[in-house]
């Protein structure tokens, strides 16, 4: 059973529309600096084996995953199949608005490690998405949920849009906990900016990860 952590307040936001309206035509950006996509980049090299299943909830026509270092399949989820479909790192995908359906078509314990990059701060279900989540990985799998403190804020819910980014950590890690998920690691970290600015101390994007594990058997 789905353990809610939210209120209906805490889910509400600015613009209601069908989010598929936002994101129907493609976005060939990049929505986080260099220094946290290397920062994103290294993390994932520690944490997911060669030999993972992996699943890119939320994704673009970027996976942020090792260049060089090929997974057993990876499999990308998003609400623009453009941009998926430019997705060179994904083996197959899908399209599907986690805000209308939170059921997964992936069977039970396929999936070794889910990445969430810049995509958790749009879910107004996040409990269901979690607890989904937790039957699709295999035991011992991981999931690595990744932002920085930039979002459309109009289409974020109240809970995130009203909140600092130690709420931000906060929150994601309670609902991965009430759902089962053993939280691992809460990372915050301030990454260099580029070039001369980062010479003299100045910050590229911060970077927050909440990583979670799923029981072995």
């Amino acid at each position: 059973m789905v353990q809610q952590v939210l209120s209906a307040a805490q889910r509400a936001k600015l613009d209601g529309s069908d989010d598929a309206l936002f994101y129907a035509e493609p976005r060939f950006v990049q929505h986080l600096d260099a220094s946290f996509r290397s920062r994103l980049t290294a993390l994932y090299r520690e944490r997911i084996p060669p030999c993972a299943v992996v699943l890119d909830l939320m994704s673009s026509w970027v996976s942020h995953l090792p260049e060089g270092l090929t997974y057993d399949e990876v499999i990308g989820h998003g609400l623009n199949a453009r941009e998926l479909e430019a997705n060179p790192r994904l083996d197959r995908h899908w399209v599907q608005n986690l805000n209308r359906d939170q059921m997964l078509p992936l069977a039970e314990a396929s999936v070794d490690a889910v990445l969430i990059v810049a995509g958790w701060q749009y879910l107004q279900q996040p409990e269901a998405i979690a607890a989904e989540l937790l039957r699709v990985v295999r035991p011992a799998g991981q999931v690595i949920v990744a932002f920085s403190n930039r979002m459309f804020f109009q289409k974020a819910p109240q809970v995130w849009t009203d909140g600092s980014d130690r709420d931000h950590l906060e929150i994601v890690a309670r609902v991965l906990a009430a759902q089962g998920w053993a939280v691992e690691a809460v990372i915050a970290e301030d990454t260099p900016a580029q070039g001369p600015l980062g010479w003299l101390g100045g910050k590229g994007d911060p970077f927050f990860a909440v990583i979670g594990r799923k029981a072995s058997l």
